[in-house]
């Protein structure tokens, strides 16, 4: 191994080939053990149907270093139930929980001098994914499939520290009432690029999807969750079969309930009824929060606290979250698991 020379504060969320990857090969109705490989590079047949019919889905999470110098995992058993929620909607074949485990476990442990150390605000990145593979030209699911992960050391989505962003609302519809919003499927993300180029264009950084059935309810927030704190503390997310389960939502959701003695709700949010929120924000694995300065719908502008300041209430959400998954504050049970 050679040793890794990275400026850890200027590290930003992108590519780094670390040492090690893992992949496993489903076969003849199983999957193999799976081995730690170097090469990053993946070879496999024209005709997958990755490549054609989008057979393919993934999953991200991070490894932390902690004052005490431990590595550790934030809710991984998450990441591989919503990952099996995937695959069954795209009929590839399930991973067992414990082998998703082991699998980001070895990874992380494999490149362990990757995982940045704590106090940098940086932390390792893991991508698990799963493709269909194999030579088939028929709309049908695959003969084999693989699932591997990689990770990348990445520093804190925002470089000036927590600030608000502007979002305006799309016109496109980013998943189908009925169709694959609800989980991490690759589809989703091709079809919300050009929203998002579009949104960026006209000065903003991200865009807004409304429910596709009436366009009156906010789903997400470009790739990540909502959440809205109203004038009375309540803290207040979408409800709707099309938005991705976010675990940093869910956590929020047991952080403002458990840890901040707030009431919590997921309902249906109206594009034009904003002015209940006192602070709005996104949540995601990247950022943890993207505090929402304003949200821009058919010409009217509207501000949440401030366009230039995070909510006191959004940052203490922030600060418990992060202090739970750098191993300042004490977590739920099961939510953390200790790689050795």
């Amino acid at each position: 191994m050679g040793s890794v020379n990275i400026d850890w504060k200027n590290l930003r969320f992108e590519y780094i080939k670390t040492d090690y990857r893992y992949v496993s090969r489903y076969k003849d109705g199983s999957w193999d053990e799976g081995k730690l490989v170097e090469d990053n590079k993946l070879c496999i047949s024209e005709a997958s149907t990755a490549l054609h019919y989008g057979q393919q889905c993934f999953e991200g999470l991070k490894a932390y270093h902690t004052k005490e110098g431990k590595i550790q995992l934030f809710r991984p058993d998450e990441n591989a139930k919503r990952m099996n929620k995937s695959l069954k909607r795209l009929l590839m074949p399930e991973i067992p929980e414990e082998k998703f485990i082991d699998a980001c476990m070895q990874v992380v442990k494999a490149n362990e001098e990757y995982v940045p150390p704590y106090g940098s605000g940086a932390t390792l990145y893991l991508r698990p994914f799963a493709i269909g593979v194999g030579d088939n030209v028929g709309v049908k699911p695959a003969p084999e499939y693989l699932f591997c992960v990689f990770c990348v050391p990445v520093g804190p989505y925002f470089k000036g520290g927590l600030k608000p962003v502007n979002f305006t609302v799309a016109e496109h519809d980013r998943a189908a009432p009925k169709g694959t919003g609800g989980v991490k499927v690759g589809g989703n993300y091709a079809a919300s690029l050009l929203p998002h180029e579009i949104a960026v264009e006209k000065g903003y950084a991200d865009c807004i999807y409304l429910d596709p059935s009436t366009h009156t309810k906010i789903e997400e927030v470009g790739a990540a969750n909502f959440f809205g704190i109203t004038k009375d503390d309540k803290f207040i997310t979408p409800k709707s079969e099309s938005i991705l389960p976010s675990i940093t939502k869910y956590s929020l959701m047991h952080v403002a309930k458990e840890y901040l003695g707030m009431e919590v709700e997921e309902r249906d949010v109206y594009i034009d009824k904003l002015d209940e929120f006192k602070e709005a924000g996104a949540c995601g694995t990247a950022a943890v929060i993207t505090p929402i300065g304003g949200i821009e719908y058919n010409g009217d502008f509207h501000v949440f606290y401030s366009e230039e300041e995070v909510g006191p209430v959004t940052r203490k959400l922030y600060d418990t979250l992060t202090g739970i998954q750098f191993g300042d504050v004490e977590a739920p049970k099961g939510w953390i698991k200790e790689v050795k």
